[in-house]
């Protein structure tokens, strides 16, 4: 597996109206083809793609997009979610994603908005505003407020076996209730 195989899969036409409303046979199939990439990726033996652009931008899709997909609803979709923000702050204090497309850069950024530190969720509202990102920034800005609110994701509790709040739940339950 390489950078390219991740990125020619990711940014194709055909996977680009999966990336925020997948389907179980998409999530399969990512399973299937990529299940031990990430658990390479995330015992560091990849570390090494990180060095370019395209390198870095794969690793990241694979520490914070792919676990997603392949462990949905379950705590190992967030396993690799500081890695991926550690391979995303060394790329971005690099440099590197001023060699990349908004799109590209969207999702570089994405592992400071999956965070439940505020820290995070205000980098990635500064990022994506500073790169003019402006329907990420509308997201970005989202998140944050949920973190705000309550200092975590709501709709990871069940998955994580974390006690919901009553404020949690009725939030989780009305219409502005983000699932995820």
């Amino acid at each position: 597996m390489s950078p390219d195989d991740v990125l020619s899969l990711w940014f194709s036409e055909r996977v680009k109206p999966l990336w925020f409303n997948s389907t179980p046979e998409f999530d399969a199939e990512l399973r299937e083809r990529f299940d031990d990439t990430l658990r390479a990726a995330a015992r560091g033996e990849l570390d090494d793609w990180a060095r370019t652009p395209e390198g870095a931008l794969a690793l990241v899709i694979v520490l914070d997009q792919l676990p997603l997909n392949i462990y949905r609803g379950r705590p190992e979709a967030f396993a690799t979610e500081a890695a991926s923000r550690r391979v995303a702050a060394a790329a971005i204090e690099r440099g590197l994603d001023q060699a990349m497309t908004d799109t590209q850069r969207a999702f570089l950024y994405l592992p400071f908005m999956h965070s439940e530190a505020l820290a995070d969720q205000e980098r990635s509202v500064t990022l994506f505003e500073q790169a003019g990102l402006t329907d990420n920034v509308k997201w970005a800005r989202h998140h944050r407020e949920i973190v705000r609110r309550f200092g975590r994701f709501p709709h990871r509790n069940a998955i994580l076996g974390r006690d919901s709040t009553p404020e949690e739940l009725a939030y989780l339950s009305s219409e502005e209730g983000f699932r995820g």
